[in-house]
């Protein structure tokens, strides 16, 4: 009866946060240039905010700029943890947030609003498993409010949308240190282009 009322509980406070996402994503959409879907990803064309980044390869990102902001549509990973459990729901977005990435490189040179964006970016928790092998770089975070409010925010929604996540948060909470992702776009475009299945036929 316990388990019955805690899952409950759990499916209430999904539901409610899932209709709290649609409202940011209407205020996204108003403070942005373009909100545009690519398979289990959203990517949000605005400037860039903050000091100066360096890449890897020396070029610099700076306040004004325009970037591809990722963001996973938590309505299909939780379905896929609903469905799938833990584990598989993670390999199957993994494998879905690079099908993205192909889609989003396919459509840089063709959709208008990504013509000046210089690079794409996201912050996540899950940058030991969920990016490996996508390409991206990782800086931390300046320590802060932003850094602060960030990490209290997506270590909750860890707990809401990971079947195992109040247990993950528990008992990895001091590896779970919110990461910036980066890709030039030149290096996204060269990793991609590679990648590409077209880029194999003769």
């Amino acid at each position: 009866m316990e388990l019955i009322k805690t899952t409950a509980l759990k499916t209430g406070v999904q539901a409610a946060w899932m209709k709290w996402e649609g409202l940011f994503d209407r205020i996204t959409r108003l403070r942005s240039k373009r909100v545009l879907s690519y398979g289990i990803c959203k990517l949000v064309v605005r400037p860039f905010h903050g000091k100066s980044i360096r890449s890897d390869s020396g070029q610099w990102l700076h306040a004004g700029d325009w970037i591809g902001e990722l963001h996973l549509d938590n309505g299909q990973v939780l379905e896929l943890s609903r469905s799938l459990g833990p584990d598989r729901a993670a390999l199957k977005t993994a494998r879905l947030l690079k099908q993205s990435l192909r889609q989003i490189h396919e459509a840089m040179d063709q959709v208008p609003e990504l013509a000046e964006v210089k690079a794409l970016t996201g912050i996540t928790l899950l940058h030991r498993g969920l990016t490996h092998g996508l390409g991206f770089e990782q800086h931390q975070l300046k320590a802060g409010w932003f850094r602060l409010l960030t990490t209290i925010y997506l270590r909750f929604l860890l707990r809401m949308l990971h079947p195992a996540g109040q247990k993950r948060v528990k008992h990895s909470a001091p590896k779970l240190v919110p990461q910036m992702l980066l890709m030039t776009r030149q290096a996204f475009m060269e990793r991609y282009r590679r990648e590409s299945p077209l880029s194999n036929v003769i």
